[in-house]
């Protein structure tokens, strides 16, 4: 029992952590790019239209880096989220509940970008924010799944026989 509430507290301090930084880059940091067009370059930038980012930075990008920065770096930003979230608190260990709770601090990171900040604020970052949530959802669940499997065996010294 006291393991699991360190554990517990402990993903609760990884969690304020991650959530200070994922303000910090989303709101505060230099913005690196993510506007493909050169009159949206210049003020506030959105997208109400799913889909519609994702397939310009996919098809219109000239290399593999960007498609895989954005888009993927979008992704892999909410993978802690999904991951610290339902260790740090037990009523949100059901996929939905984290799945929504992702849905709903990207789509407050939007808005902010969108009124206070000069940066893009896209339906499509909602997305796939979102989809990052579920995969550290499923990791979670996964390294629950390990734990309950493996077996630690205690190390037995053995005793030299004499001849």
């Amino acid at each position: 029992m006291i393991v699991n509430v360190n554990v517990r507290m402990l993903g609760r301090l990884l969690f304020a952590a991650y959530m200070a930084v994922l303000f910090y880059i989303t709101l505060v940091a230099w913005n690196y790019g993510s506007s493909f067009e050169p009159s949206e370059l210049a003020g506030r930038n959105y997208n109400y239209i799913p889909f519609r980012s994702i397939y310009r930075i996919s098809f219109f990008s000239s290399t593999i880096r960007d498609p895989l920065f954005i888009l993927g770096g979008n992704v892999l930003l909410f993978v802690p989220f999904g991951c610290l979230l339902p260790l740090s608190i037990r009523c949100c260990r059901q996929i939905g509940k984290t799945v929504i709770a992702s849905f709903l601090v990207s789509s407050s990171i939007e808005l902010c970008q969108l009124a206070f900040t000069h940066r893009v604020a896209d339906i499509d970052d909602i997305l796939l924010n979102t989809a990052g949530g579920a995969v550290g959802y499923c990791l979670f669940r996964l390294a629950f799944f390990i734990k309950k499997r493996v077996v630690f065996l205690p190390v037995i010294k053995s005793e030299r026989r004499g001849k």
